[in-house]
């Protein structure tokens, strides 16, 4: 397909997006690309989908639209006009939600979507690692439904795990259990990650939704939405290991070394357990499982494998402990994402 430029374009041509649609608005990603899109330097027209028995409250200027997601032609009805939708839903809906989502948004010609992503971005070059995390291959698949369709472009917004959340929520994901101050490190715990905070997701889901579509001209070199079409955009907070966590929670805390609860093991015994626990019954065992498989070396860390794109996006710079310190208060909180 031959390079196009925005001054080949007629008059009136609009070079951003304006209408996006967001699907998982108040779901623990998605109240903050919400936030980040209202006061994005780019003036969109938000509008949220929402399931019919849902009775909550949006920001003034966000129009809302009751939807009926078992009826297909109740989200294409939702999706016409959007220029973008930008899908967060939770690991637990049916895969097929995903896939009627995306068929709806083909029918409504939607020409950008970014699919149910979040996390590390799966090709031909892992698929180990796609089919092993027991996520991999339907985030392939929708993909490829997105492309086989014709309608739209896809772009994988892809940020590693939320460093928060996995730090607070449960000694299943980064080891650790803040409360009761115990920590197991996988291997030797130097194994480093790409990991995100919400916000820095948040803005970065705007500032890509806030990229000029084309280049202006053949001169124009800045990054333009074509530039990520069937494209992963991949961004990271911080490139840490479970010990450079464990250091930042010592600063935070005041707490010594010897206050803590120290252990260590293999990553692939924890898999390997995680994964018999799950094939035994207990749906608990996805999220040791999911972790630990992404802390085989190299599968979770976005350096030297891919492109990373905070700077291409001017996304900020941010501080581990002010982020270590709120996952602390979250823990001592109880926090429960069940109840978000």
């Amino acid at each position: 397909m031959a390079q196009e430029y925005a001054n080949q374009k007629g008059q009136g041509y609009n070079n951003h997006i304006q209408k996006i649609a967001l699907v998982g608005a108040t779901g623990q990603v998605g109240k903050f690309i919400l936030e980040s899109l209202l006061k994005s330097n780019v003036k969109h027209q938000i509008t949220v989908l929402t399931r019919e028995e849902t009775n909550h409250s949006f920001p003034e200027g966000v129009q809302v639209k009751k939807v009926n997601y078992d009826d297909k032609s109740s989200i294409v009805s939702a999706l016409q006009g959007q220029e973008a939708v930008v899908l967060t839903l939770a690991v637990t809906v049916p895969k097929d939600l995903s896939f009627r989502i995306i068929e709806a948004a083909a029918e409504a010609n939607v020409s950008w979507i970014l699919p149910n992503e979040w996390g590390y971005f799966f090709d031909e070059s892992n698929l180990d690692f796609a089919k092993e995390s027991f996520l991999g291959e339907t985030l392939l698949q929708n993909r490829a439904l997105v492309e086989k369709l014709g309608k739209s472009s896809w772009i994988a917004l892809c940020c590693g795990f939320w460093y928060e959340y996995s730090l607070s929520v449960s000694k299943d994901s980064y080891g650790f259990d803040l409360r009761n101050k115990s920590v197991t490190f996988y291997d030797d715990g130097n194994t480093r990650m790409s990991t995100s905070t919400w916000q820095q997701t948040g803005l970065a889901v705007a500032k890509v939704l806030g990229l000029k579509i084309l280049p202006e001209n053949e001169n124009d070199k800045t990054p333009s939405l074509v530039d990520y079409r069937n494209k992963p955009v991949c961004i990271q907070s911080f490139n840490i290991s479970q010990k450079d966590m464990f250091e930042s929670i010592l600063r935070v805390t005041g707490d010594q070394e010897k206050d803590w609860t120290i252990t260590y093991e293999p990553v692939k015994d924890r898999y390997t357990n995680a994964v018999q626990a799950l094939m035994g019954g207990n749906s608990a065992a996805f999220i040791k499982l999911l972790y630990s498989r992404s802390f085989y070396p190299g599968s979770g860390n976005f350096e030297g494998k891919r492109n990373v794109e905070n700077d291409n996006l001017g996304l900020p710079k941010e501080d581990l402990d002010e982020r270590t310190k709120i996952a602390v208060e979250m823990a001592a909180a109880n926090f429960n994402p069940l109840k978000h």
